[in-house]
């Protein structure tokens, strides 16, 4: 049976690994504009919403990754001719997320403030 719905366009938001580390997702930042680009142009489901990164666990380069992200979305708002507070930045846990907001994150992950840190004995291989 097909589907008849009509759905709205889900806003999304680009990972970047702004800290270079192997174990985690996202892009290059040299290849933000590029992607945003192929969303907002040929990707007719997705809309372009704004940029993500997780930094090091330790905090170590906290805020040369928020700088980092930051100035991603300079470039990816000039590309796409986008003004800059329309473009999501999501960056900050609980551990960063003051220094996050000075920075510009629109959108912090606090999860573990709120329900305590994670439980990662019982995760299973």
């Amino acid at each position: 049976m097909v589907s008849t719905l009509k759905r709205n366009p889900l806003k999304v938001l680009v990972e970047v690994n702004t800290s270079g580390e192997e174990s985690k997702s996202g892009i290059d930042p040299s290849n933000c504009v590029d992607l945003a680009k192929h969303v907002k142009l040929s990707c007719p489901n997705l809309v372009f919403s704004g940029l993500m990164t997780i930094g090091r666990p330790d905090y170590t380069s906290t805020p040369e990754n928020f700088k980092t992200l930051s100035n991603c979305r300079t470039e990816v708002c000039k590309a796409l001719e986008m003004p800059e507070e329309q473009c999501e930045l999501s960056m900050g846990m609980s551990g960063d997320f003051e220094l996050a907001i000075e920075m510009g994150s629109t959108n912090v992950r606090i999860g573990s403030t709120i329900f305590g840190p994670r439980d990662y004995s019982k995760k299973q291989e």
